[in-house]
């Protein structure tokens, strides 16, 4: 159904109907509807709907479009002249018409001249029923051509003379728009004095020094091509005069006393009168034997001229311009006559006529001179036109009488003078059609009360149909006593009353049928005041409300709208408006005025007005601030089903304004002495609209509030009990979830007593299977939360609903919900089953998904059990206990993370659902490859001696493979805590005993050790040792008396104490002879570096210091090469696990050389250089 309002206040005017109707032009004449479903079915002569203007001058540079449009049925084709000869398009390369159009499109473009194409043209659009033509249209290609070249001389002129300078630009194609300019493209001012004239020649009246300059240059501005031309510039100097004469007016132009403007009607008539004289002259202008015509007359240049803007014949007559100064005045007439080019006074309509009736076409028009009429049919002057018996010409009058579809035509009318002429199409187009109602059907029209209505009734058929309207379905044609019919087919109603709402039928019959179409009225209560603004006195800085409250209509939603002296409101804070309030706060003496309160519907609006007056405040004494006193009086009025209206007064607010009102709300049937939230209003208003429940047993109070804080409640209201009714809502959380499975466990949140809407609340369960065609189950059960169906199919999707009910009804249908009935334990094992071993501590499982009706139940996921069966190392058997993964979902593999290397796992699969797992698919067994070892579970060092340390370990907790070997590394530790060399050493895989020898006495050494498969080291445990020293000593000093006794001993010291004196001798002969001896370079060329020379003053061992003895001594350099230990002479265990590893041996025996397995250097924690002896040695070793 469509809706149509009814203007607020608009009678029916013709401006209106064409929007929807269409009115008799003629006496039996039709108009046709714009309506395009119409349109579409009738068949019509050709309308020219658009056209280029008759007077077309082009762009020469762009392409030429000369647009010819027209509609009709069917669709016309297009024909062109050009200079009153065919103009055949396809002859042309260069010309193309648009398709579905006859637009010509010149592509002159790419080749060709604009200036080939001038001519006349003109458009013929037609089809079977006539042709219609354009106007004749003039093409012409824009021009803006140069200046011609000249020489200007200098101007000299005095002071106070007068001046024309010339411009004279070049004819274009449109006339030029003429400026005068200097070089920097400024413009030159202009003044009473100065002024450009409408030729575009610049006039002085008298010129002044100032006037010197040489850039006066005129400008031409060919709008069309966009395009400006500039004249020689002149040069003009004025010399000053001591004293120039000044002189009467006289003018510049026009010249003489009289000159004659002929204007064409409709134009802007535009007269000029330029003085020159000293002092500047001012112009006049009156008309003779009348008055200028007030509301089209201006003034432009300075007065110099007089503009009328449309003018008329009336204007036609003796204007009179009077140029004035101190010495006298000069007057010059203008004669003016407006000519006038054809205009309508009644253009041909077009006529849609039936079989059998007449018409008439009429074509008037005027000019001056009067134009003269000629009629063309079908673009063909009547006078050689086929003959038709039922067309009569009588001048601008063609009458048809008794036509037939053969009378279908398009004729035009030609109005011409010598100022131009006027073409008009009018088709006669003869139809034989039964009536059609235009209006759509079933459209609701809303009216206010005591308003007119009016009733649209569109129609069309031919011959004219005939209208009558009707009330109700039995009702009686509606006469014009009480009701307007309009010819247009509009019902109107004068003044609609209550009583008129109702369905009213338009019913359109002609001799060829009946239409008929419904349409319906509603009539809508006025907008009126209930309470409005009143009068005001306030004090400055205090605060004031204007109330205004509307009565409408229910269905209407009005909007209030606050004004101010009939302007918005100011965009301040201090005023605020409500619902029904506009409250102004810290009242200033710029808010007196006019306050408006406009309330507006879409059918109505109502306005009243109240004024506030500001005065000075008067003193007071200090107030006191405190929370509201509780309001009272509570009143309730409007008592309906489901609402009720409270009224109160409020109390005194303190000195601190109420901002707010709390309404609270006592169900003495249901939560007696439990107050709760109801609403919360504006400090301003004192009444409610309050939504209620059913069945409830109302109590209301009110709580006042303002800044200081919340007063205590109100006094209760009356109590009111409003009627029970059926429940509007229904139980939420509906939920059907089986717990066993053959059931279906139905549950819901049930209402509370409010809720309930009345006494006996039930609840209507209702279920049945989703995919089957049962009907729905339902039984009613008391107010509980619960019901449980029995003797369910297994995990089967049921739809399930939970409707509310009691005495009175039941509550709206409700949605249905999906449950599920119970679940029970899958059927199928996972098939399929198949893992891939990632790396030694990872595997991913893959197996094929059950078939989901085996579930049995909500798919939860996959559960994978696996467990290490045994070590693939026979030293460890032990069995773990099994470890569990669940992937959600539906996954068909999973990842197992954590496992052991070198060790043999098993794993079975099952599917979960939310009873639980189903059976286990077949064991799946799979190998983990080895990967490195832990560290090796413990380290201890055993029987530390003077020489030797024993390392007993256990092999590691988690070995991960087959053990190759042990490695062993370790170092030496000093007093200062750097490290020594490092030492490797490979150990059987077997051994958990090793003991190493030739170690030094009193140090301590730091030990990494780990194991190795044959993917890899493990991780390394480290431990810390120091070798014996107390008995050290003692065997020390024993060795130190055997070796003194010894022969072997005695000779080597002798040898190097003989060496020695040698030395010294030689050292004397040559310091005798001048000559110097290296003696240092002697000593580290020779000595041995584990000899140090001793202080003299206690015989011991001091240190040998030159300007290098504190940096580190290479590799091996304390190794003297006599004492290099071979492979096959030593006895120790830790040279058959060497690769040619060099010893080195103190004079007592110790071992102080380093093992290497192998031939690289291994670092030594940056302590690469070998530990210096300790004193205690070298004396040792010197004894």
């Amino acid at each position: 159904m469509q809706l149509k309002t009814m203007p607020k206040k608009k009678p029916l005017s013709a401006g209106r109907a064409p929007l929807f109707l269409f009115l008799c032009q003629m006496i039996s004449a039709l108009d046709v509807p714009l309506d395009p479903k119409l349109l579409d079915d009738l068949v019509q002569p050709p309308t020219i709907t658009q056209q280029s203007p008759k007077d077309y001058i082009i762009d020469p540079r762009e392409n030429i479009v000369i647009q010819c449009e027209a509609k009709g049925k069917p669709p016309p084709s297009f024909s062109w002249t050009r200079n009153g000869t065919h103009f055949d398009i396809d002859k042309d390369p260069l010309v193309t018409m648009k398709p579905g159009s006859g637009t010509l499109v010149i592509n002159i473009m790419s080749e060709g001249k604009a200036e080939t194409y001038e001519g006349v043209y003109q458009c013929t659009a037609r089809n079977e029923r006539g042709a219609a033509v354009s106007n004749n249209i003039v093409v012409r290609p824009s021009r803006s051509p140069l200046w011609t070249k000249e020489r200007l001389e200098p101007i000299i002129l005095r002071s106070g003379q007068s001046l024309v300078l010339p411009c004279r630009p070049p004819i274009g194609l449109p006339p030029a728009i003429i400026f005068w300019m200097d070089n920097s493209f400024q413009r030159l001012p202009q003044s009473e004095r100065v002024s450009q004239g409408l030729n575009g020649d610049l006039y002085f009246s008298n010129v002044l020094p100032e006037d010197t300059r040489e850039d006066y240059i005129c400008y031409a501005r060919f709008n069309h091509t966009q395009t400006i031309q500039q004249k020689q510039p002149i040069s003009l100097k004025v010399i000053s005069a001591k004293s120039s004469k000044e002189r009467p007016p006289t003018f510049l132009t026009p010249e003489g006393n009289e000159s004659h403007k002929e204007e064409l009607r409709g134009n802007v008539l535009s007269l000029e009168c330029i003085a020159e004289g000293l002092p500047t002259p001012v112009i006049y202008w009156i008309k003779e034997d009348g008055t200028l015509p007030v509301n089209r007359t201006f003034y432009r240049n300075f007065k110099k001229t007089l503009q009328i803007i449309h003018v008329s014949e009336a204007d036609s007559g003796n204007y009179q311009c009077i140029a004035k100064n101190a010495l006298g005045a000069v007057h010059h007439t203008i004669s003016v006559t407006v000519k006038a080019a054809p205009y309508w006074i009644v253009a041909p309509h077009n006529l849609v006529l039936s079989p059998g009736e007449n018409g008439t076409l009429i074509c008037r028009a005027n000019g001056n001179p009067k134009p003269r009429i000629s009629w063309l049919t079908n673009g063909v002057p009547v006078e050689i036109a086929l003959d038709d018996p039922s067309r009569k010409i009588d001048g601008d009058t063609i009458m048809f009488s008794n036509v037939q579809e053969s009378s279908s035509a398009v004729y035009q009318c030609n109005a011409s003078n010598k100022y131009g002429y006027l073409l008009a199409n009018a088709f006669v187009n003869v139809l034989a059609e039964p009536p059609r109602i235009l209006t759509s059907a079933n459209t609701l029209y809303q009216v206010i009360a005591n308003r007119p209505a009016l009733l649209d009734c569109a129609f069309f058929g031919s011959p004219m149909p005939t209208i009558e309207w009707f009330k109700g379905t039995k009702g009686s044609a509606l006469h014009e006593d009480i009701y307007v019919l309009h010819d247009n087919g509009t019902l109107e109603i004068p003044v609609a009353q209550k009583d008129s709402t109702g369905t009213y039928t338009c019913v359109a019959r002609n001799k060829l049928g009946m239409a008929k179409n419904e349409v319906h009225l509603e009539i809508k209560d006025p907008t009126r005041f209930i309470k409005q603004p009143e009068y005001a006195v306030v004090q400055r800085g205090s605060k004031v409300s204007f109330e205004c409250k509307v009565k409408h209509d229910h269905t209407l939603i009005p909007t209030i709208l606050w004004l101010k002296d009939n302007g918005e409101l100011p965009n301040d804070e201090r005023f605020s408006v409500d619902k029904d309030h506009l409250v102004v706060s810290d009242v200033k003496d710029e808010d007196g005025g006019t306050y408006t309160c406009a309330a507006n519907t879409t059918l109505d609006s109502v306005s009243a007005s109240a004024v506030l007056r500001v005065v000075a405040p008067t003193p007071t004494p200090a107030p006191i601030y405190d929370v509201p006193n509780p309001p009272f009086d509570l009143e309730l009025t409007n008592q309906l089903d489901k609402s009720v209206q409270l009224t109160w007064t409020p109390g005194d607010d303190n000195n601190s304004p109420i901002t707010k009102f709390i309404i609270e709300y006592e169900d003495a049937m249901h939560e007696a002495g439990l107050w709760r939230h109801q609403a919360e209003v504006s400090g301003t208003q004192t009444t409610a609209q309050l939504k209620l429940s059913p069945y409830v047993n109302y109590s209301f109070r009110v709580m006042a509030e303002n800044s200081i804080g919340r007063s205590v409640p109100s006094e209760a209201s009356e109590q009111y009990l409003t009627k029970a009714a059926e429940p509007d809502q229904n139980p939420t959380a509906v939920e059907g979830l089986g717990t066993e499975p053959d059931n279906l466990v139905i549950t819901w949140k049930p209402l509370n007593g409010f809720q309930s809407n009345g006494p006996g609340l039930q609840y209507k369960v209702s279920w049945r299977q989703k995919d089957g065609d049962d009907e729905w189950t339902s039984v009613v059960v008391a107010n509980v939360s619960k019901y449980i169906v029995s003797g369910t199919p297994t995990f089967v999707p049921y739809l399930i609903k939970v409707q509310a009910l009691n005495d009175v009804g039941f509550a709206p249908e409700p949605a249905a919900v999906m449950g599920h009935s119970g679940e029970d334990l899958p059927m199928v094992a996972p098939g399929n089953v198949r893992v891939s071993v990632v790396n030694s501590t990872l595997a991913e499982a893959h197996w094929d998904p059950v078939p989901p009706k085996s579930v049995r139940g909500h798919l939860q996921g996959y559960r994978i059990y696996y467990w290490k069966a045994q070590s693939s190392s026979k030293r460890n058997r032990r069995h773990i206990e099994k470890k569990i993964l669940t992937f959600q979902g539906s996954k068909t593999h999973g990842m197992l993370p954590g496992l052991q290397p070198y060790s043999h796992y098993v794993l079975n699969v099952r599917v979960v659902n939310g009873k639980g797992e189903g059976p286990a698919s077949a064991d799946r067994g799979f190998h983990t490859p080895e990967g490195v070892p832990s560290a090796p579970s413990s380290l201890k060092i055993v029987n530390p001696t003077l020489d030797s340390l024993t390392l007993e370990w256990d092999p590691p907790s988690h070995p991960n493979g087959i053990l190759t070997e042990y490695i062993l590394k370790y170092q030496p530790i000093n007093s200062t805590h750097e490290l020594g060399p490092l030492v490797d050493l490979k150990i059987p895989a077997n051994k958990t005993r090793w003991t190493l020898k030739n170690l030094n006495f009193s140090t301590r050494y730091k030990f990494y050790f780990y194991a190795q498969t044959s993917v890899g080291s493990g991780s390394q445990i480290t431990e810390e040792a120091i070798t014996t020293v107390d008995e050290g000593k003692k065997a020390m000093a024993s060795r130190q008396v055997d070796i003194a006794t010894q022969g072997w001993f005695i000779g080597l010291m002798c040898a190097v104490a003989l060496l020695i004196l040698i030395l010294l001798i030689v050292c004397f002969i040559r310091r005798n002879k001048g000559g110097k001896y290296p003696v240092k370079e002697k000593e580290d060329a020779h000595a041995d570096p584990e000899i140090q020379p001793m202080k003299e003053d206690d015989g011991t061992f001091g240190e040998y210091s030159d300007a290098e003895d504190h940096k580190p001594l290479k590799k091996g350099s304390r190794t003297p090469s006599d004492r290099t230990v071979k492979k096959e002479d030593s006895d120790d265990s830790l040279v058959d696990y060497g690769e040619g590893v060099n010893g080195q041996f103190n004079e007592d025996g110790s071992f102080i050389g380093q093992y290497s397995g192998k031939k690289e250097k291994e670092p030594a924690e940056g302590n690469e250089s070998s530990e210096a002896p300790s004193p205690v040695n070298a004396m040792n070793s010197f004894v």
